[in-house]
Parts: structure tokens; C-alpha cells; sequence
């Protein structure tokens, strides 16, 4: 699951949606439990269904509910699962962060906990880059999918495809222009920067020596590289990559997300920057957000005053008319207007209040 599918399951209603979420396991033993509390749960999901709406009414989403959990195949569950279902639509998402157990039945899909997990999990692009189709995944820790559309996978066109392999592994001939090496680049670039731009994540390049000298050489997106991972990994299966990928990445973007800070403190020499949660909120609201950063472990529950344009301070984050967590719409609101979101050490941002943004001009 990614934040694109998260958004549009946000934009499904219905009268009910059910939500139900719970953590699963990778291996056995452990995930011999797993179908048995998601019958449980389904099971509490029907009662609730039943008593509130009855059963004639609830009759086709009890169906296809019941189909959907049918169809889990537990012996490749992650760390989470989640299942939505209305009388029109059902479906469920293998999620590699855990989830807490739970059933919610509402007008609208409960997507909360989901979008915190995905927020403070290690989110990226992988560059399979090879002679044969350069791949392209979207990787959660170390889960990575395939992404099978605009282009990808990709095979470079001719003639960057006949000399590929000569780049790869020897120097170009007498007479070869270097803007073939570039070419090479350009094409996966070009394909690369709808999905950059949709989602402007850290990125690992895996391939053989060469090309990634190549890509770090001529692309457009080498800044954004946290993890390099060399080798010849033409055929290398997602999971074997995210294996190789996995024990890193975390570690690499916080390399990188430290690193940020240095941008941070340029702008506040330039007074180009908020501090404190309730400034942050506000420009973040405004749209002016351009890259925010907060420290890992920042939640804070919190009213929207009656004007909405400030925020209170609340002590019972359950309350009907507070936000859970306004850290986490601050995050969700800088990404909506394509901001960028870093998470440092907890302690990094205490002189501004454990959250700062840096503002569009």
C-alpha cells in the first residue's frame, strides 16, 4: 500500500464502510494465527453490522466482506493486513508496518493509523538499472513492488541498447560520444520523473559499478540517491533486493534526513522558515509548506480554534472535537500540496519546538 491508494480509498464513502486491520506474521508458526483473528474479526465486523443496520441491509457487503477475506493466501502475510468493504467495493492490502487490531464501521474508510504507519516507515524508489530492462520498485523497508506502468520495466532503446554492454563493462571506444552514456540515463530519467514527482522519495540505485558510476555521472535525480547497491542484479527477485535493501535503508535516510538540516538552518538565516506547531499548521495550511521536518517520536492532540486558523493545545486526544494527532496533519497537508517530509532524531529540533518548516518563496 502506498499514499496514492490511501488517497483514494479516502475518497470512497458509503453507508457503512468497514475497516478491519491487524497485525499478521511472514513465517510459520506465527502465521497460523493470523486467519483465525481475521475470522474473529470478521465475525465481530457481521454482528455490529447486523444489529445496527440488520441483515436484509447488510446482506451484499456481509458478502462481498466474507468474499474478500476468503481470498487471503496467509502464507505470504506481511506485517499487517487491512480489509475495506461497502456493498460496492472490497478489497485488502498486505501492509509491510503492523497495524493494531481493530474493526471500524463509519461513513468513510478508517485510513488514520495507515497513513501514521506509512509516515514514520523507511518509503522509497528503487533503480534496478541493467542491460536487460532497467526495473523500477516502490519499497517499504524491505518489501519492494514492482511498478509495471509508465514505462517500466524499461528497455533502452537503439542504440543505447547495442552499446550497453560495452559501457558496462569496459570504456567507450575511439570516436563513442559521451552523450550516448547520457542518453542511456536520460531514458530511464524520463521515466522515472512521473513517479518522482507523484511521490518525491529517497532513492537506491542497484546495478553493476558502471552504470550506477553512470547514473550518479548524468541523472537528474543523483542527489536524491541515500543507498547504493552494487552488483549484477539483472534477475534478482524483489524479495531476495529487499533483503539486501532492507537491513540499510533506515540508516541511509536518516544519513540523509541530517544532512537536510543544513538546508534548515540556511533558511532560517533567510527568515524563510516556521517553528512550533501552531505556526507550522498554519503556513502548512496555507500551502507554503516546501519541506517540513519533525522529530520521530512528535504527536500532539490539538483543537482547531472557532476561526480555524489557529491550534489549541488538548489533553484527551479522543475528544469529538480534537485532532488526534495534529503532527499528523501538518505531514499529511505538507504532502498534499507537494511538500517534502523529514524525520530526525528525537532532541534534533528541541530549539524550535520538535517540528519546523522551511517556506516556499
Amino acid at each position: 500500500m502506498n499514499r496514492r491508494e490511501i488517497q483514494l480509498l479516502q475518497q470512497i464513502t458509503g453507508n457503512p464502510c468497514v475497516t478491519i486491520t491487524l497485525p499478521t506474521h511472514r513465517t510459520s508458526p506465527d502465521n497460523k494465527q493470523d486467519p483465525i483473528r481475521l475470522k474473529n474479526l470478521v465475525h465481530e465486523a457481521t454482528e455490529r453490522l447486523v444489529r445496527d443496520y440488520g441483515k436484509r441491509e447488510v446482506e451484499p457487503l456481509l458478502h462481498r466482506l466474507e468474499q474478500v477475506a476468503s481470498e487471503i493466501d496467509h502464507e505470504h502475510n506481511l506485517d499487517g493486513l487491512a480489509i475495506f468493504a461497502t456493498r460496492d467495493f472490497a478489497r485488502f492490502y498486505r501492509l509491510p508496518f503492523r497495524v493494531h487490531e481493530r474493526v471500524v464501521i463509519d461513513q468513510t474508510f478508517a485510513t488514520r493509523d495507515l497513513v501514521y504507519a506509512l509516515n514514520r516507515t523507511a518509503h522509497y524508489w528503487a533503480l534496478a538499472l541493467a542491460e536487460k530492462p532497467t526495473r523500477l520498485f516502490e519499497g517499504t523497508n524491505d518489501t519492494l513492488v514492482e511498478v509495471n506502468e509508465g514505462g517500466f520495466p524499461l528497455t533502452p532503446s537503439d542504440p543505447s541498447q547495442r552499446t550497453l554492454a560495452r559501457l558496462q563493462g569496459s570504456s567507450p571506444r575511439i570516436g563513442e560520444k559521451p552523450d550516448l552514456e547520457a542518453r542511456l540515463v536520460q531514458e530511464v530519467d524520463d521515466a522515472f520523473a512521473l513517479f518522482h514527482q507523484r511521490e518525491p522519495l529517497p532513492v537506491v540505485v542497484i546495478g553493476v559499478e558502471r552504470l550506477i558510476g553512470l547514473f550518479r555521472k548524468y541523472s537528474r535525480f543523483a542527489d536524491d540517491v541515500v543507498l547504493e547497491i552494487r552488483g549484477n542484479h539483472d534477475t534478482t527477485p524483489p524479495h531476495e533486493l529487499g533483503k539486501l535493501i532492507g537491513p540499510r535503508i533506515e540508516h541511509a535516510i536518516l544519513e540523509r534526513n541530517l544532512k537536510a538540516l543544513e538546508r534548515l538552518e540556511a533558511a532560517i538565516g533567510a527568515r524563510r522558515s516556521a517553528s512550533t506547531l501552531g505556526e507550522v499548521w498554519r503556513y502548512a495550511h496555507e500551502g507554503r509548506g516546501d519541506t517540513l521536518f519533525v522529530e520521530q517520536s512528535y504527536h500532539a492532540p490539538a483543537r482547531i480554534d472557532a476561526e480555524g486558523y489557529h491550534l489549541i493545545p488538548a489533553e484527551d486526544a479522543t475528544a469529538p472535537d480534537v485532532l488526534d494527532d495534529a503532527v499528523d496533519d501538518v505531514i499529511e497537508t505538507v504532502l498534499k500540496h507537494n511538500g517534502r517530509v523529514i524525520f530526525v532524531p528525537d532532541g534534533s529540533l528541541s530549539q524550535h519546538g520538535r517540528i519546523a518548516l522551511i517556506l516556499r518563496y
